[in-house]
């Protein structure tokens, strides 16, 4: 009788915490979704509309604030920024990060306690920090290059803030390939190696396709830090190529001095909605990346 009592008392108990735990997802999901899609109603309003009750539905669809917020107010010039600038930072980091924590991984050689101790160092100085003196270097070399050519290369310049973007998200990526290299098994690489392939065929070829998805989950972590990036773009760049995070506020500021927030709404659409696209894009590969290591040979 104390068995089944005990048994019965597990049950309860089990679907007590059940209940808990989806009570607390369903809402933590209203928190995160219902001010996601009050941004994307508000952003189809008419001005008026704003000065009634926030939470009405827009009796018609403004998509005039989408083309103002596009053309007038210079979102679509900001977001071709972001792009280029996100991409070409991913691109650049994937390529040194890559093969960097794979010979971290892999392989003995003099100085790799040295460059492990480096990278994990890194981990813990946030970029925000460092961006004055990052600012005072590119400001000096210009300076020498106004002296000597007459012309300057390092600041407002889009390829600069990408490489900056890089190199400063290069500990976090490095430490998380490192350790995802380290978990897939050896035999993979001698059967390479028995097969004739050499040390660069056997890492294009087989590790780092094994790894594709911490690739993707580095990808997707590093392109929202990169996109919603705001204080070393406003650092760096003071001129008009602004970026998105930048011009927005620059947007948030006219608008509503100007009290048209029906373009204010418009442009956080545009800054959101290339995250979400990606993040359902790739949400499986994501939750892979986190969960999976490798298989122990």
């Amino acid at each position: 009788m104390d068995s089944v009592h005990a048994s019965k008392e597990n049950k309860r108990a089990q679907r007590w915490y059940k209940f808990f735990v989806y009570l607390v997802l369903i809402i933590l999901a209203i928190t995160i979704v219902v001010p996601i899609a009050w941004v994307f109603m508000a952003s189809v309003k008419s001005n008026p509309e704003f000065y009634g009750n926030p939470w009405t539905l827009p009796k018609h669809f403004e998509w005039n604030n989408f083309v103002s917020a596009w053309t007038t107010a210079g979102m679509g010039r900001y977001l071709g920024n972001s792009v280029f600038v996100t991409a070409l930072a991913l691109v650049l980091l994937i390529i040194i990060a890559l093969p960097a924590s794979y010979v971290l991984a892999r392989f003995k050689f003099i100085g790799q306690k040295f460059w492990n101790g480096y990278f994990m160092v890194g981990l813990f100085i946030n970029a925000n920090y460092i961006v004055v003196p990052i600012f005072l270097m590119l400001l000096g070399g210009d300076q020498f290059l106004q002296r000597t050519l007459g012309s300057t290369f390092f600041l407002n310049n889009l390829w600069v803030l990408a490489l900056v973007y890089a190199a400063t998200a290069l500990p976090f990526t490095i430490y998380l390939l490192t350790n995802y290299f380290r978990t897939l098994p050896q035999s993979f690489e001698e059967a390479a190696y028995i097969d004739g392939a050499g040390y660069m065929k056997t890492f294009l070829s087989v590790m780092a396709p094994m790894a594709r998805p911490s690739i993707i989950t580095v990808i997707l972590f590093n392109f929202l830090s990169f996109w919603n990036e705001y204080i070393m773009a406003l650092t760096l760049i003071p001129g008009a190529n602004k970026t998105l995070p930048v011009g927005l506020l620059n947007l948030s500021a006219a608008q509503k001095s100007a009290q048209n927030y029906g373009q204010l709404y418009a442009g956080l659409v545009i800054v959101m909605l290339p995250t979400l696209i990606l993040y359902i894009l790739v949400q499986k590969q994501l939750t892979k990346g986190m969960t999976v290591g490798g298989v122990k040979g």
